[in-house]
């Protein structure tokens, strides 16, 4: 492993506690999760010279929120990119602290989508009027989000032989991971999950169809939820309350439908060769994988596309025990239960960073014992078609 730079660091974390939230705003999540990841730091709101925000506090992004938070930020940074927008802000935030912009940088989210009865992946993709010039090959003929998705799973089936059987070993590792957090396990029981328990391979294959290939335990929940994370300098992290940990490597990138385009292929293979390559370690030194689980099939395009196997390996490689906590095998995945057996709030990149973080401080509830490092990928968008990947790399001292 080569020598790090250890310029910007997480020093403070919270996530929301509730998946089912109502009389709670948006903005009421993210300032709750403000004020407790600043405590989690030992810092105070005055600190704060660093504001990165995804435009999702209802009317509340940018210099309104700075302004209702109560300090004057040097940097404001609105990038929004769906659930890979938290990649991306750790990005900047790391660059921005790098050039002395700011010193303390603030991320937060806050959603209400399961009290807003928001069909996030069953709805229309289209509104009214004409079809935008992005969209326009799509909206017409009613694609859904699942539909996108389940395009890229038949894709992939047709392609490399795939089975359903093995994106359903990624839901029942999940579902064991999650039955160890109690967060998830009341998640489960506010959103009236029925059978709350580990699962197998069978439950998955039987659940019921919802946009073939895909069954029901395929497909993430839809809850509210919220979390903020403090990025600190070095000089200011090295004071903190908590081991920091070290942001070593980030990418971004974009894609889009484009003639002979591959559809099993995500953003995530223009960024993670960036992240990896600035960081200095290679995918089979990392212990932790946070992985955007908006599908089972997204799970396992992106393990491919970070470099964990090759392109049409991912359905042997996801088989068995290996992405278990208790197995030896490197890498394990979405300890926290992801999006899953969760939380899903609607853009899910936020929580991506916030396990990592408690895997790497020793305090997640399916702990990897000595994990050194993390890797936090989210995908934003519509997999199939447009959508931006976001890779940071992780490390404890």
């Amino acid at each position: 492993m080569v020598s790090q730079k250890r310029d910007a660091a997480i020093v403070g974390i919270h996530e929301y506690p509730r998946r089912k939230a109502p009389g709670v705003t948006p903005l009421q999540i993210k300032v709750e999760c403000a004020a407790r990841a600043l405590e989690d730091a030992g810092l105070k709101w005055s600190d704060v010279d660093g504001l990165y925000d995804a435009q999702d506090g209802a009317g509340m992004a940018g210099l309104n929120l700075a302004e209702y938070f109560g300090f004057k930020p040097n940097v404001i940074d609105t990038t929004a990119v769906g659930g890979s927008s938290y990649e991306f802000h750790t990005s900047h935030a790391r660059r921005d602290i790098a050039a002395g912009k700011c010193k303390v940088a603030l991320l937060t989210y806050g959603s209400t989508a399961h009290s807003d009865s928001r069909a996030i992946g069953t709805g229309g993709m289209g509104g009214l009027g004409a079809p935008g010039p992005i969209s326009n090959m799509q909206d017409p003929w009613g694609m859904t989000l699942i539909s996108n998705y389940a395009m890229v799973a038949h894709r992939h089936f047709h392609q490399y032989g795939t089975t359903s059987a093995q994106l359903a070993n990624i839901s029942r590792i999940t579902r064991a991971h999650a039955m160890r957090n109690p967060q998830a396990v009341q998640a489960m029981t506010d959103l009236l999950y029925e059978n709350i328990r580990e699962i197998t391979i069978e439950d998955v294959l039987g659940s019921r169809m919802v946009a073939d290939p895909l069954h029901l335990l395929d497909c993430c929940m839809v809850s509210d939820g919220g979390g903020a994370v403090v990025i600190a300098s070095a000089d200011v992290a090295r004071d903190t309350k908590k081991t920091p940990v070290w942001v070593i490597g980030t990418g971004e990138a974009t894609k889009y439908s484009e003639n002979k385009g591959d559809l099993t292929t995500s953003a995530g293979a223009q960024s993670a060769p960036v992240a990896f390559g600035e960081a200095g370690v290679r995918p089979q030194e990392i212990d932790i994988a946070m992985i955007y689980d908006s599908f089972t099939i997204t799970v396992l395009t992106i393990l491919e596309d970070l470099g964990f196997c090759k392109k049409g390996e991912g359905g042997a490689f996801v088989e068995g025990e290996r992405l278990h906590f208790k197995s030896p095998l490197k890498p394990t995945l979405n300890t926290d239960g992801g999006g899953l057996s969760s939380n899903h709030p609607g853009m899910r990149g936020i929580f991506l960073l916030l396990e990592s973080v408690r895997q790497l401080r020793g305090e997640s509830t399916s702990q990897v014992d000595g994990a050194r490092l993390a890797v936090a990928h989210g995908n934003g968008g519509m997999l199939a078609t447009s959508h931006t990947g976001g890779t940071i790399i992780l490390a404890r001292d």
